[in-house]
């Protein structure tokens, strides 16, 4: 036999064709690792390899892309950075949805605390939560805000959002967290640290030149916010113990988009023409003390009202 014949032989009487790799096949491995998404409408879509919250939002349509702040997946609030690597149920957050708001007033509290360390980089951070219509943060600092300096904060702020700085997350060790903000001079932000368990590994966000301890999540960039007002400053003690030092907390509200917030704040004024303490004074029905807070020292007209209503009840 020729060598020709016995090569070809080879080649035909070994199933090669089933062992070797071949380019552009999917194998069952492949199908395993591509993740299907199971979208809010029932809808199903299968990636070629895991993927972020903002890819897909971004596979889906740049609209959508555009207006993703945050992420669901599996039922679990997470950033647009958030890896989906496997099957999963997931929903996307815009400002559209009922956990957009709350993200938004989240990463308001860090770009207010950014602002802050900006303008007065003395000032340490403690903690920034969100409330109801809005969010605070308690700052140690050694005398009390003044109005001029909201109008600063939120002047700078505005400016952050303007530069449309990246927010990214990483995770730190815990003990590694404590000396980290430790070496910052961020002393309460390390005492917060060191109440947590030690194998506890611990998520920090970073916005340009500020960093913040946080489980998150978080607009992925400081353009997402804007419309925000800063809103009075109050004293708060550290822990909430009296014992403790006093720190300095500053409110604010932040809402989707500027006619939700132009309705909260005129809400805000008309609420405060119907203050009982401002009418009380304007018609003559009673006054109030310093020395006796939450006592009413009401004059006859006043009484007169009083007892009618009481009389009619």
């Amino acid at each position: 036999h020729s060598p020709l014949y016995i090569l070809a032989g080879l080649i035909f009487s070994t199933p090669w064709f089933f062992t070797w790799p071949l380019v552009g096949v999917t194998t069952e491995q492949d199908l395993r690792s591509m993740p299907v998404i199971t979208l809010p409408d029932g809808s199903q879509r299968t990636s070629a390899a895991p993927l972020t919250v903002m890819e897909l939002a971004q596979s889906i349509g740049p609209g959508l892309a555009k207006a993703t702040l945050a992420g669901v997946v599996n039922g679990k609030t997470v950033d647009a950075s958030y890896l989906i690597e496997g099957d999963a149920s997931v929903s996307i957050i815009t400002d559209k949805s009922p956990e957009g708001l709350e993200v938004i007033r989240h990463s308001s509290a860090h770009l207010l605390a950014q602002a802050v360390k900006q303008l007065f980089p003395d000032a340490q951070v403690t903690i920034g939560p969100v409330i109801e219509d809005g969010f605070y943060y308690d700052f140690a600092y050694k005398r009390p805000f003044t109005p001029e300096d909201l109008a600063a904060i939120e002047q700078r702020m505005s400016q952050l959002v303007e530069q449309n700085l990246p927010v990214e997350r990483r995770v730190l060790p815990r003990d590694e967290a404590i000396s980290y903000f430790r070496s910052l001079g961020e002393t309460y932000k390390a005492e917060i640290i060191e109440a947590i368990p030690a194998d506890e590994a611990l998520s920090l966000y970073r916005q340009g030149d500020f960093e913040d301890l946080c489980r998150g999540p978080h607009v992925p960039s400081t353009g997402k916010l804007g419309h925000f007002k800063l809103m009075k400053v109050a004293g708060a003690y550290w822990r909430g113990d009296s014992k403790n030092e006093m720190l300095q907390r500053i409110y604010g509200t932040a809402w989707t988009n500027k006619k939700d917030l132009a309705a909260y704040l005129h809400r805000l004024e008309e609420a405060e023409k119907r203050d009982h303490r401002k009418l009380g004074k304007k018609f003559g029905f009673f006054h109030l003390q310093e020395e006796a807070p939450g006592m009413v020292f009401w004059h006859p007209r006043g009484w007169a009202v009083y007892t009618a209503i009481e009389s009619y009840m």
